[in-house]
């Protein structure tokens, strides 16, 4: 048998304290720290609701014959409140100099303890969470994880402890009809992906289309013991776990004897909440660890945010260059459409470039919402990043601060080149909503896009191409709010710079 590992922080600093007790301090402080966030989450539990689905679930599996009472032994932390495998120990020596084993990743000493508990058959669900995976190949995303989890069922699956003594583990939900016992901590807060959904009553409307999101670290919980656990209780798993890798510093593990420790809300205010937003979800590779270091973060957000994306921005909307402040028309003429799809020469004052760049611009938003749809954001990203980069080239090659408006074919030409562009920054600032809301609002609001005409599936480009008429044509720009994205300091610039003044 094994048990479901979990760590009770709040054990270790403070002492048992009742559920109850903890939740409103701990989530008016988090309240406060995540007053930037655009979307607050979903409503919690109550604490009576959640111990009344606890007690529910419970039930559900006890009726099913899930549960068994059956004698548990192994190494127990009582400062962690939990048993732990051998992988995780490791021998040193306590204050009198006698050989002890220890956490590996606590330091905190552990002692062989044998205690009764309810167990859970897990061992019974094996085949039937096999055959979900092999029927639900995009169940857990991206695919190394998934491949790691059928790699677990190919071992053994053995039963687990899913409760604690009461007189080890007083603070937390008593197994229902036996006061001795208490619900372990895993099960009883994995039951609040169902109990913040009106479980047992009212669930049914969101489970089980479910979204997990998780760190690689507790992988073998949402996706072994958990749909294990649901099954048990007659409930189907959830329909699909995107999984996530760690963020190291400097090549090295987070951790606070090393005091490397990102503080993210410490971020928001050094680079705003959509710079940061950005830097992590264009750099983060959910198959893999990734880096961070400060002069990453200022370097990337201001090479795509401040300079591409703003700067396109600045140029195509600026009086010098657009003085009737407008979205212009797009003339056909000056920008013909190719029938051939194999045809590569260009078409008078338009390049073969420019219709590749166009290609690649019309096919963006199904790009991105297939990136998004299997988490695969930085990829997305990606193909943004790409696509502005090649507008600037477009804007740049064609250089209309220098065509004469005076002269009727160049002013023409001048209004495409402008219309081209404003197209192309419509699409950016819509594909962006959900990473950098703030600035894609401002972006849209600038081009004076209303908010019923930013979602993606209505997502369009360049209709007047293809011989439709574009609703954005002629329209008067929004109001100018100035820079799009400020750029960032570098590490101890403003510190350097005080210095010398």
């Amino acid at each position: 048998a094994a048990a479901l590992p979990g760590r009770d922080r709040r054990a270790r600093a403070e002492g048992p304290r009742p559920p109850r007790e903890r939740r409103p301090r701990s989530c008016a402080s988090a309240s406060r720290r995540c007053s930037a966030r655009p979307w607050p989450g979903p409503p919690s539990p109550s604490p009576t609701a959640h111990q009344r689905a606890v007690r529910h679930f419970w039930g559900a599996l006890r009726d099913g014959g899930a549960l068994y009472k059956g004698a548990y032994e192994g190494w127990y932390c009582t400062a962690e409140e939990t048993f732990l495998p051998p992988g995780q120990l490791a021998e040193r020596r306590d204050a009198r100099g006698q050989p002890c084993k220890v956490s590996l990743e606590t330091g905190h000493q552990v002692h062989w303890t044998k205690e009764e508990n309810y167990m859970f058959r897990l061992s019974a669900f094996r085949d039937p969470l096999w055959k979900w995976l092999r029927n639900n190949p995009r169940a857990i995303a991206p695919d190394p994880f998934y491949q790691h989890v059928l790699r677990w069922l190919e071992e053994d699956l053995p039963d687990l402890s899913v409760s604690r003594e009461r007189s080890r583990l007083h603070w937390g939900i008593p197994v229902p009809g036996d006061s001795t016992q208490t619900v372990y901590v895993w099960v009883d807060a994995l039951v609040n992906y169902l109990s913040v959904l009106g479980y047992p009553e009212t669930h049914g409307e969101w489970w089980p289309a479910a979204h997990h999101v998780v760190g690689k670290d507790i992988l073998k919980f949402h996706a072994v013991y958990w749909p294990a656990l649901l099954m048990a209780a007659g409930l189907p798993p959830p329909e699909r776990i995107f999984v996530h890798s760690h963020w190291t510093v400097r090549g090295q593990k987070m951790s606070k004897s090393l005091g490397n420790v990102i503080d993210p809300f410490a971020c928001f205010g050094q680079y705003t909440v959509d710079g940061f937003r950005y830097f992590l979800l264009r750099q983060g590779v959910p198959e893999r660890d990734c880096d961070y270091y400060d002069e990453k973060v200022v370097k990337l957000v201001n090479s795509e945010l401040a300079d591409a994306l703003g700067g396109l921005l600045n140029r195509s909307t600026a009086l010098s260059i657009n003085p009737s402040n407008t979205y212009p028309c797009f003339s056909e003429s000056c920008f013909p459409k190719i029938l051939d799809s194999g045809e590569t020469e260009g078409t008078g004052r338009v390049s073969a470039e420019d219709y590749e760049f166009v290609a690649s611009v019309a096919s963006l938003p199904l790009q991105v919402a297939g990136y998004f749809e299997g988490f695969q954001i930085y990829k997305a990203l990606e193909c943004i990043a790409v696509c502005v980069r090649q507008t600037n080239s477009f804007f740049q090659r064609h250089r209309p601060w220098k065509l004469n408006r005076k002269d009727p074919a160049e002013q023409l030409w001048l209004d495409t080149i402008i219309h081209v562009t404003l197209e192309c920054l419509r699409v950016y600032g819509t594909l962006l909503q959900p990473v950098i809301p703030h600035t894609a609002d401002k972006l849209l609001s600038r081009l004076a896009v209303e908010p019923e005409e930013r979602g993606l599936s209505s997502l369009t480009f360049l209709p007047r191409y293809n011989g439709q008429p574009c609703p954005f044509e002629g329209r008067q720009l929004g109001p100018d709010t100035g820079v799009l994205f400020h750029r960032l300091e570098k590490p101890g610039q403003h510190q350097t710079e005080t210095k010398k003044l």
